[in-house]
């Protein structure tokens, strides 16, 4: 897939408030910090069009970007860690499960998880709350580049081995790293056969 155009549409506080469902739309969520606007920015080849920061918990709304003018591609709230409110979070948890569960036009979601470290509980437990809500999800393992090939792959392999005392199938995954452009070409080439699909 070839990004022509890639354009930063409205930041929404509610799924209700985001473009009206007519295009078809792939969101990533992951927790704070795990390098999200960064892959973004890699995939559709701008340095500035997801905003990055060193402060965990920095996207708080639901982040519409255009692609192509054909689909959405969008940035979710990071889950865990941020330091805000317990009342602000479980606003957030709200707003983003609302999003996840109503928003039809929803193909898929790239889950992030850092390859640096062994399955966190907490990512362990979205992935599982996914299946029950039965959303489609795909795992992108981030930061690659920041650690050994050999630890890597060892997260990568525990992770999907915690994940098969839940799951019968295993969900797709893709290794990336923002900086080296790593599972780039993987990552688009998943989105463009979802699209074909359509």
């Amino acid at each position: 897939m070839i990004i022509k155009s890639a354009k930063y549409i409205i930041s929404a506080p509610s799924f209700d408030l985001c473009p009206k469902p007519e295009k078809p739309e792939f969101a990533f969520i992951g927790r704070s910090n795990v390098g999200k606007s960064s892959l973004i920015n890699m995939l559709v080849k701008q340095k500035n069009l997801a905003k990055t920061s060193s402060a965990p918990g920095k996207t708080q709304l639901i982040n519409h970007f255009e692609i192509n003018e054909k689909w959405y591609l969008v940035d979710l709230p990071g889950y865990g860690y941020a330091k805000v409110a317990q009342s602000s979070r479980r606003r957030w948890e709200q707003m983003i499960e609302n999003y996840l569960r109503k928003r039809e036009n929803l193909l898929n979601i790239f889950v992030l998880i850092d390859s640096r470290h062994k399955p966190q509980k907490i990512d362990l437990e979205f992935v599982n709350q996914l299946g029950k809500w039965e959303i489609p999800f795909t795992l992108v393992f981030t930061k690659s580049d920041k650690e050994k090939p050999g630890v890597v792959k060892r997260n990568h392999d525990t992770f999907l081995n915690e994940l098969k005392e839940e799951w019968e199938f295993l969900p797709q995954s893709f290794i990336t790293s923002a900086e080296k452009n790593i599972g780039r070409d993987e990552v688009l080439g998943f989105i463009s056969e979802c699209l074909k699909k359509l």
